[in-house]
């Protein structure tokens, strides 16, 4: 796909009208920095630069959700997510994890390590194997590089090859805000493919075994998504962005196909979860 976007660009500007009826090098090489600037942006980012937009995103984010005011529960989160990354392909993104004060059921994966997840999600585990599931899945969207092509449909497209041309114009301001909304709509909107979920799911399963939990958490949260009245709207937004909770979880059972059964005796650890809960519930109305 990108050699055949690629190639298509070439064209476009070898038939662009030169001045002058011989080749003119100096626009030809101009053209040449336009399509690597354009691929770049297309393509892709570097970690720095998907940080700075994570960032930018989140800051819109917190606008309409405030993290919970909850330090403990904040660290007890943070521990668990930086500990589920160190076992993903990206363990040296600055990872950092979060809880909204949202009562809603959602979670979200932000480019260059920052993970978020509602207060309702919380309320929903039984265990810290599910919430570790479930961290481990957004931290697979963030290590497989998901946001790239959410970022290349539709309005994300434009604005990407559009912001990355006026980096040389000094509007890097400008330039990350605009991402930034790219980013907000592409995953908080739109979401991910429904391929991008499914794979989220899979290497989601690995890393919480890796990490020492019970891989089958994740599957274990799917089942009670799955049992929750689809016109709740504690759930409305989460089923807008994602695949059916019945769908992903008939798909994960089929890739796992017992191949993780072996890892099924690591700890689902629901005492230490259910007094960490209970702690932050003793904070409410204080």
């Amino acid at each position: 796909m990108k050699r055949s976007i690629v190639h298509l660009l070439v064209i476009v500007l070898a038939a662009a009208p030169f001045a002058s009826s011989a080749l003119d090098l100096e626009k030809l090489l101009k053209h040449k920095k336009e399509i690597k600037e354009l691929k770049k942006a297309i393509f892709g980012f570097k970690d720095s630069e998907m940080i700075q937009i994570g960032d930018d995103a989140a800051a819109k984010l917190f606008g309409a959700a405030p993290l919970v005011n909850d330090p403990a529960l904040q660290a007890y989160v943070n521990r668990l997510g930086r500990w589920l990354a160190l076992h993903s392909s990206k363990p040296n993104l600055p990872w950092s994890f979060g809880v909204l004060d949202d009562n809603e059921i959602n979670a979200f994966a932000l480019p260059g390590g920052r993970i978020l997840v509602t207060r309702g999600l919380l309320m929903r585990c039984r265990d810290e194997s599910e919430l570790a599931g479930v961290l481990a899945h957004e931290i697979s969207h963030v290590s497989e590089k998901h946001h790239e092509p959410a970022l290349r449909k539709d309005k994300g497209f434009n604005v990407l090859s559009e912001a990355y041309k006026e980096r040389e114009k000094e509007k890097g301001r400008e330039n990350r805000a605009k991402i930034g909304n790219a980013v907000v709509e592409a995953v908080f909107i739109r979401g991910f493919d429904r391929d991008q979920e499914y794979a989220a799911d899979r290497h989601g399963v690995v890393i919480a075994a890796r990490a020492g939990y019970d891989p089958y958490g994740l599957a274990s949260f799917l089942q009670t998504l799955s049992s929750i009245n689809p016109q709740d709207n504690v759930i409305k937004l989460m089923k807008s962005t994602h695949p059916e909770p019945k769908d992903r979880l008939n798909k994960l059972m089929q890739a796992m196909d017992g191949r993780m059964d072996q890892f099924a005796h690591q700890p689902k650890l629901p005492e230490r979860y259910s007094v960490v809960m209970k702690a932050h519930l003793a904070t409410i109305g204080r």
